[in-house]
């Protein structure tokens, strides 16, 4: 049986003063993160800050496309769609 998985377009903004989601626009999750745009930083921000919102591992999110882009597309192993958009959406 495949596990459940979801995904996600987002838009990232480094260097922001705190992490944070902003929420959807357009069908894009808009997140905040600290970590500055240099050495995949703010990448790996962007996961942990993931993980902690949707409360899975962090090996089970995985940046698909973007990886140099403020758009990413983002995997998440272990949640539904639906799951995923609760969580976000109780923010």
């Amino acid at each position: 049986m495949e596990m459940d998985s979801a995904r996600l377009i987002v838009q990232v903004q480094p260097n922001a003063r705190r992490n944070e989601v902003i929420g959807f626009e357009n069908g894009v999750l808009r997140i905040k993160v600290t970590a500055p745009p240099i050495k995949g930083k703010a990448n790996k921000r962007l996961i942990e800050f993931l993980s902690e919102v949707l409360g899975v591992s962090k090996s089970r999110i995985e940046i698909e496309k973007g990886l140099t882009s403020k758009r990413k597309a983002i995997f998440v192993q272990g949640m539904t769609q639906s799951q995923v958009s609760e969580c976000l959406g109780n923010l």
